[in-house]
């Protein structure tokens, strides 16, 4: 009980001093949290009472929604949205086993379920945290303070699971009831470590939310609003990385009649064929390649294996005409061009936009390599 009296404290000084002056997913997860945390503490206030056979299933189902709402709070600072499918997974689970066992007359009803969830729901989170570490924040990792704060964060999340994980495994070893398991993990062991936990959260959350924003602003800003792809000055940025290998090729890609598309079936239907070709281009090409919106109507694409671009291509228009569009949807002319150290990111462009003039004027709706002709 005394983690959640003082999780309930942070939560209204998080809720009123972040969340609503930063409304990031991350203080907004942590918020709601701590609230699971703190209704779980209440509802195992009950046990030894008449109404102990629904409130202790309950309070362990919401202790691991707690904790999945942890780990979808890791999640959100990763740019990932969490669906409460996703999170009711688990709680699920727990309910169920919980509900099964003998409630009424045993307090640890579901024990192993409920351990287990929380070790897993938490592990996920360090998980998510690692992930982060080893792949960096872009430029907003360069702060030191901001690398600490996830170190902290990481570590924390780690050590919990790894506590709940232990605790699970001497419950079905020896029982509650065991001196060890009381010793080691009783409810004051357990206590000193989670109020741990909501230490490190409380410094982290205020300066996790800054990070939040930036990596928002900083997609905002090199991502085009309409198609989530890369913008132009984005794409020609991360292109020059590729220039050094010397195997890269350039894609150009321009949907065929789309001002005949706008003018005939309106702006949306021209928005959703911009947003089914980029979809499906960064589905084929991958995080290994980069799709770039360039203007309007005009796409390009970075192929991280020349070879492999005419058969990237391919698979491109096989899925864009294979459904998934509500209205028309236009074809498309692909111009390709091997990446060219000697003349840059811009001029390769050039050279497959050549080649995209080409498809044009060769009747649309095809593929063509630059042949240094033209």
């Amino acid at each position: 009980m005394t983690f959640g009296v003082v999780g309930l404290c942070v939560v209204v000084l998080s809720y009123g001093v972040t969340y609503r002056t930063t409304r990031s997913a991350y203080s907004g997860w942590w918020c709601i949290s701590l609230v699971l945390f703190f209704v779980s503490a209440l509802l195992f206030l009950a046990n030894d009472t008449d109404v102990q056979v629904v409130a202790n299933p309950l309070g362990n189902t919401l202790a691991v929604l707690g904790a999945g709402c942890v780990w979808a709070a890791a999640r959100s600072l990763r740019g990932r949205a969490t669906t409460w499918w996703q999170l009711a997974i688990a709680p699920l689970v727990v309910l169920v086993a919980s509900s099964l066992d003998d409630p009424a007359d045993d307090i640890w009803a579901g024990g192993p379920f409920f351990l287990s969830g929380m070790a897993v729901m938490l592990g996920l989170s360090a998980y998510e945290l690692a992930t982060m570490l080893r792949a960096g924040l872009g430029q907003a990792t360069a702060r030191a303070q901001i690398r600490f704060t996830l170190w902290s964060l990481t570590l924390t999340s780690g050590m919990v699971a790894l506590y709940y994980l232990l605790r699970a495994v001497v419950f079905v070893a020896v029982g509650p009831d065991d001196d060890l398991f009381r010793a080691a993990f009783g409810s004051q062991a357990t206590t000193l470590i989670t109020l741990v936990m909501l230490v490190v959260v409380t410094f982290s959350m205020s300066e996790m939310s800054h990070v939040e924003q930036t990596t928002d602003l900083h997609e905002q800003a090199t991502h085009d609003d309409l198609t989530g792809v890369l913008n132009r000055s984005e794409f020609l940025r991360r292109a020059g990385a590729f220039v050094a290998h010397g195997s890269a090729a350039v894609v150009a890609a321009d949907l065929d009649g789309f001002k005949a598309l706008n003018d005939g079936h309106g702006h949306a239907a021209g928005d959703a064929a911009l947003m089914r070709f980029a979809m499906v281009a960064r589905e084929v090409v991958g995080d290994g390649g980069l799709v770039g919106r360039l203007g309007g109507d005009e796409f390009a694409l970075l192929v991280p294996v020349a070879s492999d671009a005419r058969e990237t291509v391919g698979r491109i228009r096989a899925r864009y005409a294979d459904g998934g569009a509500d209205g028309p949807l236009p074809t498309i002319s692909f111009g390709i061009a091997p990446l060219d150290a000697e003349v840059g990111v811009k001029d390769t462009i050039v050279r497959a936009d050549v080649a995209l003039y080409q498809a044009k004027a060769a009747g649309r709706d095809r593929v063509v390599v630059y042949d240094g002709a033209g």
